[in-house]
Formats: structure tokens, sequence, C-alpha cells
């Protein structure tokens, strides 16, 4: 069984969501009824989750260890690896801010989150560095990211200015990604401003 599992990442990944729901169903004892909002929160995190980690993966270890990389063997990574990360770094960081959306929506703390009312300002802080965040990978990291890799032709000098916002965007947002997981934590675990 588990050589028809882990080796195939779709049986795995399958494997994982039926266990998911599984435990889901166990922890509320077939109550599903009123669960949204264990649903959406677990989105959020999972979706997050991922995006974080893409993005800290970039940083702490792709960037830094591309110069190390034989010029021969760069491709592997600028025609392979990048963009697949791309693909899921983009895609969680939409997850993310749409699952977060929805959960302040039906948490009803969406208004005085963006306002940054008082007894919601450190999940707005949260909120406002994540749509930041948000904002940097579609609008500025994902398109500087096109030109760089190549997916978009372009001229080497317009490709290597790409390379570095892309990179300079990336490197934002894994600074701002440390307050904002704060923030997220902090307004669940009783640090409201």
């Amino acid at each position: 069984m588990i050589n028809a599992i882990l080796p195939n990442l779709r049986n795995a990944v399958i494997t994982s969501v039926v266990l998911t729901l599984a435990t889901f169903w166990f922890t509320t004892q077939g109550e599903v009824g009123g669960q949204m909002l264990v649903i959406t929160r677990y989105l959020h995190v999972l979706s997050g989750v991922m995006w974080v980690g893409l993005l800290w993966y970039f940083n702490f270890v792709q960037i830094p260890n591309m110069p190390k990389i034989p010029d021969e063997q760069k491709p592997a990574i600028s025609k392979v690896i990048a963009p697949e990360a791309l693909f899921w770094f983009r895609w969680s960081a939409m997850a993310t801010i749409l699952t977060g959306l929805f959960l302040s929506m039906i948490s009803g703390y969406m208004i005085d989150a963006i306002t940054m009312a008082e007894g919601a300002r450190t999940i707005g802080l949260g909120m406002w560095l994540g749509t930041i965040m948000w904002f940097n990978v579609w609008f500025v990291i994902w398109p500087n990211q096109k030109r760089a890799l190549g997916i978009v032709q372009v001229e080497p000098d317009v490709k290597a200015k790409s390379a570095r916002t892309a990179m300079l965007f990336s490197r934002t947002n894994m600074v701002l990604s440390v307050p904002m997981l704060f923030c997220m934590v902090g307004q669940q675990n009783g640090v409201i401003w």
C-alpha cells in the first residue's frame, strides 16, 4: 500500500485529503453543520503555509544558492523548478487572501479589521500586511519573474533588471511575512490591540 501512495504525488495528496476528512469527521463526531468557520480557517491556514513556505524557500534556499550553481545547470532551475514553484506560489497567495477575506466576513470582523478599529487592529494589521504581500506577488514579482525566467522575451538588460526587482520584492515579502504571521497568531491568542 505504501508503494502505491507515497511515490505518486497525486495519490499522496488524495490520501492526505481523505485523512483530513476522516479527522474532521472524527473530531466533529459527524456534526458538520455550522463548521464553515472551521473549514474556512483551515483552508486559509493551509494555503498560507504553502504561500509562506514557498516564499521562504525562494529567499532562504533558491536565491542565495543560484550563484553557486554552474551556468550549464541553471536552466534546470529557471526552466523547470522556478516556474512550477511560482505557479504554486502565486495561486496559494490568491487562495490565502480569498479565504482570509471570506473568513473575516463570516466571522464578522472584516470592516473593523480593514479600518483598524479598536479590538481588531492586530488582525487588521496582519490583513493589510498580507494584502501588500499578495499585491507584490501578483503585480510585481510575477510580471518581473516572467521576464527574468524568459517566459516573456525581453532584452538582456531588462531581464537582469526584472530579476533584481523580483528578488527585492520577494525579499520585501519575506520581511513582511514575520510580522504578518505574528498578527495572525496574535489575534487568536489574546494580543488584541
